[in-house]
């Protein structure tokens, strides 16, 4: 089984014994992961980078990724697909002669 959907599925496991399906519309998830990625956000506030602690930032991170699992999963995506995707269009919005380096967006290059 691939690694998503052992995730994907360990998730859906667990929302079904809660009957937590009916709280999982697509808007919802949307809203879902970015509170969580607020929560995030939230460890690194007033500090150092480096000063957030570890153990909650793999907490929260964690949070992000299965909701955003799950949101994949209402629309059936393949999760890996995907992101490879997303890499490849970056690649060329980005490319390496232009980009490398630079913190500009794709259409100041």
């Amino acid at each position: 089984m691939k690694e998503c959907e052992e995730i994907i599925q360990a998730l859906l496991k667990f929302r079904n014994e809660r009957e937590w399906e009916q709280f999982h519309n697509p808007k919802d998830l949307a809203l879902a992961v970015n509170i969580e990625a607020a929560e995030l956000l939230e460890l690194f506030l007033w500090k150092n980078a480096n000063d957030a602690n570890p153990e909650s930032v793999k907490e929260e991170l964690a949070d992000v990724f299965a909701f955003a699992f799950l949101l994949a999963e209402k629309y059936k995506f393949d999760v890996k697909q995907i992101v490879l995707d997303k890499i490849k269009k970056n690649g060329e919005k980005y490319p390496v002669d232009k980009a490398k380096g630079s913190a500009k967006k794709y259409d100041e290059l």
